[in-house]
């Protein structure tokens, strides 16, 4: 019977130093593969792969499409990438590196990596959620959970963005919590127990959970299977602006578009409040516009002696500078106003991409 024999691992902001604790204690003999996904900057130069190959002695590798899964080696996605995982040839299986959808509009994703390691090794897997902003990486970790393998969250005070954690803690059953520090020698230990199938892991992989690994990879079958799935809402796609469908099933809030593009209830919120952040700021710059033409006419009006067209002018400029006021003060308010949500705002972003030695530059 196989053990726990695919570890997959989450992080975003505040990541990097929560993997590389965690990796630092994984045994020598780690008789399993692991792949991990930090939320990265597509135009990212990382050096994660080579920072982490520091404090290990297990073999450390950016992941390559096509690469074998390889047991006792820790595989790292790239900057603009999905890493997603599928059975191969032998138990092993592949690695595969695609450019497809944004999640959350992150690539690579979390949620990606986990839901293919979820459909293609079942009860296998291990789920692990590390520091990170907003819900990313829950709806992976359920998937996992719900076909029958593991779930590891790391413990949110431990974390220097408790986002990523607590929301999986609140929306799926973990198995275990612990500090990033103990989380290598669990993860040594979970992967030599046996791997027990379950009767939902046992069943099909569900059509949903198929198309949702295809769309990703943009497979052959990539049109027909994003097309109108789920149900309709009344939402648009915050990337591309089409109908967002609602694919949450049983599983926490989630939606996604007919081209592909993946969001969270969390994802979508934050979308939603830059979106209105910059719809503010275009109207104090229309207001601000508006009084400026005014005034100009007014004065112009008085320059040829047009006194009534001038009070006109005047009382529409006194009117548009009282509402860019308005407006003005209301940005100003940011958090207290519930325009923008600054902690989550400053979470997303934190550094979470390596580009030297060990220091992080910013991302989302």
């Amino acid at each position: 019977m196989a053990g726990h024999d695919v570890i997959v691992v989450g992080a975003s902001a505040g990541g990097v130093e929560a993997v590389s604790a965690l990796v630092a204690g994984l045994p020598a003999d780690l008789p399993a593969a692991v792949c991990i996904v930090v939320h990265l900057r597509p135009d990212a130069q990382s050096h994660l792969a080579d920072v982490l190959a520091r404090v290990t002695s297990l073999p450390v590798t950016a992941a390559r499409d096509g690469a074998p899964l390889r047991s006792g080696t820790v595989h790292v996605a790239v900057p603009d990438l999905h890493l997603l995982v599928e059975r191969g040839d032998d138990v092993e299986g592949v690695l595969r590196v695609v450019r497809g959808p944004r999640e959350n509009r992150a690539r690579p994703a979390v949620d990606t990596l986990f839901r293919s390691a979820a459909l293609a090794f079942g009860p296998r897997v291990i789920g692990v959620i590390l520091s990170g902003a907003l819900d990313d990486g829950t709806a992976g970790l359920w998937t996992v959970k719900d076909r029958g393998g593991i779930a590891v969250v790391q413990e949110p005070d431990d974390a220097a963005v408790p986002s990523m954690p607590t929301s999986a803690l609140s929306e799926v059953t973990v198995d275990e919590v612990a500090p990033a520090r103990e989380l290598g020698p669990l993860l040594g230990r979970l992967a030599r127990e046996p791997a027990m199938p379950t009767a939902s892991a046992a069943e099909d992989a569900s059509s949903d959970l198929v198309r949702e690994v295809r769309i990703t990879a943009v497979s052959e079958e990539y049109h027909q299977e994003s097309e109108r799935y789920g149900r309709p809402s009344r939402f648009g796609c915050p990337e591309c602006g089409g109908v967002l469908w609602d694919v949450s099933g049983q599983g926490p809030f989630r939606f996604r578009c007919e081209v592909g593009h993946a969001h969270t209830a969390a994802s979508l919120a934050e979308a939603q409040t830059e979106a209105v952040e910059a719809a503010m700021w275009s109207a104090l710059r229309a207001l601000e516009d508006k009084a400026e033409l005014a005034r100009r006419r007014s004065a112009a009006a008085n320059e040829r002696g047009l006194l009534v067209y001038a009070a006109n002018f005047a009382v529409q400029e006194q009117a548009a500078q009282q509402h860019a006021a308005a407006l003005r003060a209301l940005l100003r308010l940011d958090g207290r106003s519930g325009i923008r949500p600054r902690a989550h705002h400053q979470e997303a972003s934190e550094p979470v991409d390596v580009m030297t030695e060990g220091e992080p530059a910013t991302s989302r």
